[in-house]
């Protein structure tokens, strides 16, 4: 395990987007359906998002994402993902709790999804003050063209 004073918390940069994509799809929350490219992520941080990246700096490898959306309402936190190297260790804990620091000096309410499966995920929400609403189903439409729709993604 590495030292984790050389775990560093930080905002994302372009040049992390290789990367990035890398951790999302390592961790199986990488999905071109979802439309998470350079440009989204752009105009996300215009309008008050966030993206923070977490880094081991000993290697330069980025083994950690959370990131924050905002509609002008309310936050959104996800993609928070943790290399699966990394998993088990605390540094999910380390990050979320990072975030949540910053969500509460914005001052908005925060959501998130998880899947009914990652028990995991699910007790680390728990534990960082997330509570789960049981009288909801989530509907969604991907693609708005009518192209295709999935389920599960």
């Amino acid at each position: 395990m590495p030292d984790k004073k050389h775990i560093i918390t930080r905002d994302y940069e372009p040049t992390d987007y290789p990367q990035l994509l890398r951790l999302w799809k390592e961790t199986g929350i990488g999905n071109p359906e979802r439309g998470d490219n350079e440009k989204i992520i752009r105009n996300c941080l215009k309008i008050g998002g966030r993206l923070m990246i977490m880094e081991d700096i000993r290697n330069n490898t980025l083994m950690g994402s959370c990131w924050i959306t905002f509609d002008g309402r309310r936050m959104m936190l996800h993609h928070f993902a943790i290399k699966p190297d990394y998993q088990g260790k605390g540094y999910g804990t380390r990050l979320g709790e990072e975030a949540i620091a910053w969500l509460r000096k914005q001052g908005s309410q925060v959501k998130l999804e998880v899947h009914k499966e990652n028990q995991i995920a699910k007790k680390m929400y728990k534990k960082l003050g997330f509570f789960a609403f049981t009288n909801y189903d989530i509907y969604m439409i991907r693609d708005i063209q009518g192209n295709s729709w999935h389920e599960n993604s």
